[in-house]
C-alpha cells in the first residue's frame, strides 16, 4: 500500500474517537489554541484562514471562535466529516472543511487567504516539503502571512523514553530521508490503534529552505522548551504546556515560524 494511503487509513481509525474527545473538551470549556500560537497570531478577526492538516478541526474551530473565516483541509475523509459535525454541534458557522491531500491541494481547491496556518503534529506527515512550500505560497495573499507551530526536529530525533529521565540520546537520525514506520497511531486524544503508518523526519534547514524557495521571507523563527499535551513533556507550566524539568532551557521541544511573501 502507498505510504500516504496507509496514513489516510490509519488516521481514519481515530476520527470518531477524536471527535468525541474534542467535543467534550469544547463543551466543558477546556479546549483553546496553544497559548503560544494565540499570542503570536495576534488579532485574526475578519481574516480568511486556510488551515492545512486540520485533523478533526479542533484548531480550525478555535480560530473561527476568534473571529476568522476558516477553511480546514485534511487528507482523511473521516476527519473532515467529523470536523464538520463537530462545528455543527458547537454552532460554529464560520468554518468549513475540505478533503484533500496537501500535495494535491493546488489542483483541486481555489482561493486566496490572509493566513495559511498549520499547528502541532502536522509537518512530519508530509512526504515533500518543497511541494508544501509551493502550496502555501499559492494560496497566500501578497499581504498575508504563513504561520506554523510544531515539534522541533532536533527534539524529534531524541529517544522519547530516555527524555522522561532527563537523558538525551539520538534514536531517530536527524537527516534520515526514508520515513519511519510505526505499527500504532494516536494515543494523545484517544487510545492508540494498531495501524501501519509512516512519519517523515524533517530538518529545520529543509523546512526553511522549502518556504524560501517558494518565495517566502522568514520573518521570525522561535524555539521553545515546552509543548502541548500529547507531544511530550512531564510537568505542566502555568499555561497548561508541558516541559521536562531537568531539560528546561536545555532542549527545544517546539518551534514557531512566521513567513510572508517577498
Amino acid at each position: 500500500m502507498d505510504k500516504v494511503e496507509a496514513n489516510k487509513k490509519a488516521w481514519g481509525l481515530l476520527a470518531e474517537d477524536h471527535y468525541s474527545n474534542y467535543k467534550r473538551q469544547f463543551e466543558t470549556n477546556r479546549y483553546a489554541l496553544n497559548p503560544i500560537v494565540q499570542r503570536e497570531l495576534g488579532d485574526i478577526a475578519g481574516k480568511k484562514v486556510l488551515h492545512l492538516q486540520c485533523n478533526i478541526g479542533a484548531d480550525s474551530i478555535a480560530l473561527a471562535k476568534l473571529g476568522a473565516e476558516v477553511v480546514g483541509v485534511d487528507l482523511v475523509p473521516d476527519n473532515t466529516y467529523f470536523a464538520a459535525r463537530l462545528a455543527q454541534d458547537l454552532g460554529i458557522a464560520a468554518v468549513r472543511f475540505v478533503t484533500s491531500d496537501i500535495m494535491e491541494l493546488m489542483d483541486n481547491h481555489q482561493g486566496q487567504y490572509d493566513l495559511v496556518f498549520t499547528s502541532d503534529g502536522a509537518v512530519g506527515w508530509l512526504p515533500d516539503l518543497k511541494r508544501w512550500g509551493q502550496t502555501i505560497r499559492h494560496f497566500l495573499k501578497d499581504d498575508g502571512f504563513f504561520y506554523v507551530h510544531d515539534a522541533h526536529p532536533f527534539y524529534l530525533a531524541m529517544d522519547e523514553e530516555k527524555l522522561k529521565d532527563g537523558l538525551t540520546a539520538i534514536k531517530y537520525p536527524y537527516f534520515q530521508q526514508e520515513p519511519d514506520e510505526d505499527s500504532t497511531i494516536g494515543g494523545y486524544a484517544c487510545e492508540a490503534k494498531e495501524a501501519t503508518n509512516y512519519f517523515w523526519m524533517y530538518t529545520m534547514s529543509g523546512l526553511i529552505n522549502s518556504l524560501s524557495e517558494a518565495g517566502l521571507f522568514i520573518e521570525y523563527l522561535h524555539e521553545y522548551d515546552r509543548c502541548v499535551p500529547g507531544m511530550g513533556g512531564t510537568t505542566p507550566d502555568g499555561e497548561g504546556l508541558l516541559f521536562y524539568p531537568s531539560l528546561e532551557k536545555a532542549l527545544p521541544l517546539t518551534f514557531s515560524l512566521k513567513a510572508i511573501p517577498r
